[in-house]
């Protein structure tokens, strides 16, 4: 299908998905998470890769990270944080320093990138000569500024008008993609991060969220312009 590579998420700390064991279950369930990864490199030549966390309840960076880079994967991205934690304390990138140390003794083929609380490219790169990461991997920080990843442009530097313009751009590409699958009101948790750090973002996300498909936010953000 054209695809790079293949990532096992053993990361995601949603309770009803650890419960059963999968994603970030799996720390506490080193066989079933080595089973998994030799069948997928048995039943694919892409590379592998992982994405996890350092714990459940507790941080166990020494001892789960070790067992991951054993398994010989292409490359490992790190969120350090437990899944207790979910995203509601700062990341504990001192634990990034340990997991790099086990990267250069147990696998120093393998790939390492980091990821947490980092919104910005300049952090991004101070993190990797920082920590001696191969790179970063941003999540949340797309919903502050859509530009992130373009050294030449920031959303803060653009008129509402502009950012409207993006919006409905983005809009009537969900619609092109998705229409018969998913339906409009999944997008609207978007609409935030084109009227972050704007005097009038309430009003305009407050108008916006009444939205219930692409042509009524059309004729929103056209009133949204003029305000």
């Amino acid at each position: 299908m054209g695809f790079d590579g293949i990532d096992i998420n053993m990361g995601c700390p949603q309770k009803s998905v650890v419960k059963r064991g999968a994603c970030a279950g799996l720390i506490h369930n080193k066989k079933l998470a080595g089973e998994i990864i030799n069948a997928t490199k048995n039943g694919s030549k892409l590379p592998i890769s992982v994405k996890t966390r350092i714990g459940i309840d507790k941080i166990e960076t020494q001892a789960w990270i070790s067992f991951l880079l054993e398994q010989r994967i292409d490359a490992l991205i790190i969120h350090p944080r437990t899944v207790r934690e979910q995203s509601n304390t700062p990341a504990h990138w001192e634990e990034i320093k340990t997991a790099v140390l086990l990267r250069n003794k147990i696998a120093p083929q393998t790939i390492l990138i980091g990821n947490g609380d980092v919104i910005s490219l300049e952090e991004a790169y101070k993190k990797i000569e920082e920590f001696g990461l191969d790179g970063i991997m941003m999540g949340r920080g797309i919903f502050r500024d859509p530009f992130l990843f373009n050294e030449n442009l920031s959303l803060e530097n653009l008129s509402l008008g502009k950012r409207l313009d993006l919006l409905l751009e983005h809009a009537a590409l969900f619609e092109k993609t998705w229409e018969r699958y998913k339906h409009f009101p999944i997008l609207k948790k978007f609409f935030k991060i084109y009227t972050y750090g704007l005097n009038n973002a309430k009003e305009t996300r407050k108008m916006l969220m009444e939205a219930n498909n692409y042509e009524e936010t059309v004729k929103i953000c056209s009133v949204a312009k003029q305000m």
